[in-house]
């Protein structure tokens, strides 16, 4: 939470930047598709990944997490601007700031619908070409550890600003269509009731919540400085959070898939999270699985 931007809804109006969300959008194009374009990714060699891995993987064996997302940064190389990048992508959740960074999301963070929150964990993905893919997915142990517990956290995360929290779907099975590799991503809902102490206060609420647990881990505190050790560069906004809040109701994303641009250049921001059972070769090849486009 080190930088906070709030947009008005006249600077939305004036497209400061542009949003494309389930139920709001400032954009008024029809989606058109691109056949071909250029895509090349130049991620970090797998003995530099090796070192932050291990760092982790060693706090995970003294006791200090038992779960840690770790992500790196990859150059890319590629025909589309960020703009057409959000023009052309498909996903749930779209954030262009010219110039600086677009995201396409698949996972909420929060909403909030009459005082009810909901969240949406989203962790494990594989392969959706793979025979079985999604019986795979849901029964791989290291998969269902680190799945059971992202959503334990998010309940006990929930539990601090509301009541009656309940998990109501789990282990459901999204497909993400892209050119390069179809993915299987698995996620669960859990809802709760906002206490009264909590109602009309947005940013208590956030406060409390942040930074999202399906992109740090648990416990949070400790795994904080992991990351922060374990990781060679700056994730920025990068899984942060962005979202719409009318006054009553809040629709929010957590930002990943997620690329930046830096000095003309285009980098891609990918992980995923460790357990103690983790394997160096799969936890490697899932962070360059998640550099791509939904576009097709």
């Amino acid at each position: 939470m080190n930088e906070v931007r709030i947009f008005t809804k006249i600077e939305i109006e004036n497209k400061a930047l542009l949003i494309d969300f389930p139920n709001l959008t400032n954009v008024n194009y029809q989606h058109s598709t691109i056949s071909d374009f250029e895509w090349k990714s130049f991620p970090e060699i797998l003995e530099d990944y090796k070192k932050g891995f291990e760092f982790v993987q060693e706090n995970l064996r003294k006791g200090n997490s038992y779960l840690t997302n770790y992500t790196t940064k990859t150059e890319i190389e590629t025909n589309l601007s960020i703009d057409d990048i959000f023009k052309f992508s498909k996903a749930k959740y779209k954030v262009l700031v010219p110039d600086e960074f677009v995201f396409f999301s698949p996972e909420t963070f929060v909403e909030i619908v009459d005082n009810k929150i909901f969240t949406h964990p989203m962790k494990g993905t594989i392969d959706a070409e793979i025979e079985d893919a999604e019986n795979i997915l849901k029964n791989d142990p290291k998969e269902k550890a680190e799945h059971y517990t992202v959503v334990d956290l998010l309940r006990n995360d929930l539990s601090m600003v509301a009541d009656n929290v309940q998990v109501k779907e789990f282990q459901r099975i999204d497909y993400i269509q892209t050119k390069q590799k179809n993915l299987l991503a698995m996620s669960s809902e859990i809802e709760g009731l906002i206490k009264p102490e909590y109602r009309n206060k947005i940013g208590t609420i956030l406060q409390k919540l942040l930074p999202a647990g399906s992109i740090l881990g648990a416990p949070k505190p400790k795994t904080l400085e992991i990351i922060l050790e374990a990781e060679q560069y700056e994730r920025g906004f990068y899984t942060g959070i962005a979202g719409y809040f009318d006054g009553k109701n809040l629709d929010s994303c957590v930002m990943i898939r997620f690329i930046e641009k830096e000095n003309e250049k285009l980098f891609f921001k990918s992980g995923g999270g460790i357990t103690h059972q983790s394997d160096l070769f799969s936890e490697y090849e899932e962070m360059k699985n998640k550099i791509y486009v939904p576009i097709y």
